[in-house]
């Protein structure tokens, strides 16, 4: 079965509502670290002499609550560390220890596309407005839009959490087609979280694509909660074969 973005490609403008732009997720949708955080988490702990206090698991499910409080990377996972530390017993000053023994380690740039995504980047420029939509630190998020050359094909980026309210909050979306001067229903979000990208999309009344294996856990779709417009295992789905 086409996706709404693979019969927008064939179709062009011929899709009712066209698609004029595409939104994209950044982390684990167009790149991915190199060093996985998990390794790095581990690092980490040995690094500070101590067990491996949580899991990394701990740490994604409790990023987006510090998004909105703190201004950097660095500072963003120290208070997350030492808040997990602390709902498990620890003292927080050793999660602040960890995280910046993490943060020694961690390079931002040092990213990669996931498989087939500059390729529809690439394709996708020539028919679309693009831009990113993405919770996460400038400090940080810039260094891989920029290592990973997703700033070539790109018009806008929007660090939501910093710029707006974080995704599934719908300000990010609405900022982004505000300043590719696109409407809603003429633009799709393409995101792996079903939590952030796809509810975010739908609130903003934006089409939604759920790029559902690009995790090494697939979220469930709440019951209670409409589910994306289409969803794909990859990014490289987004384009029919051959590419």
């Amino acid at each position: 079965m086409e996706t709404l973005l693979q019969v927008a490609v064939s179709l062009e403008s011929m899709t009712e509502p066209p698609v004029e732009a595409v939104l994209f997720d950044l982390d684990d949708t167009l790149v991915r670290y190199r060093r996985s955080p998990g390794s790095l988490l581990g690092e980490a702990f040995e690094a500070c002499g101590t067990d491996n206090l949580f899991p990394v698991e701990a740490y994604y499910d409790r990023f987006e609550e510090f998004a909105d409080r703190t201004s950097s990377m660095a500072e963003l996972r120290r208070e997350c560390f030492a808040a997990i530390c602390e709902s498990r017993g620890y003292d927080p000053e050793t999660g602040r220890q960890v995280a910046d023994a993490f943060a020694e380690a961690r390079d931002h740039r040092n990213v990669e596309f996931l498989p087939g995504a500059e390729h529809v980047l690439r394709t996708f420029a020539g028919r679309y407005r693009l831009g990113v939509v993405t919770n996460g630190p400038p400090d940080a998020q810039a260094q891989k839009i920029d290592a990973s050359g997703v700033g070539e094909y790109v018009e806008t980026v929007v660090y939501a959490g910093h710029e707006t309210a974080t995704k599934p909050a719908p300000d990010a979306f609405a900022l982004a087609l505000d300043r590719l001067d696109v409407a809603p229903e003429n633009a799709v979000h393409v995101g792996n979280s079903v939590e952030s990208d796809v509810a975010g999309a739908n609130a903003a009344g934006v089409g939604s694509v759920w790029v559902s294996d690009s995790s090494a856990d697939i979220e469930p779709i709440p019951d209670d909660a409409p589910g994306p417009d289409d969803r794909i295992e990859s990014v490289s789905a987004l384009l029919p074969p051959p590419w």
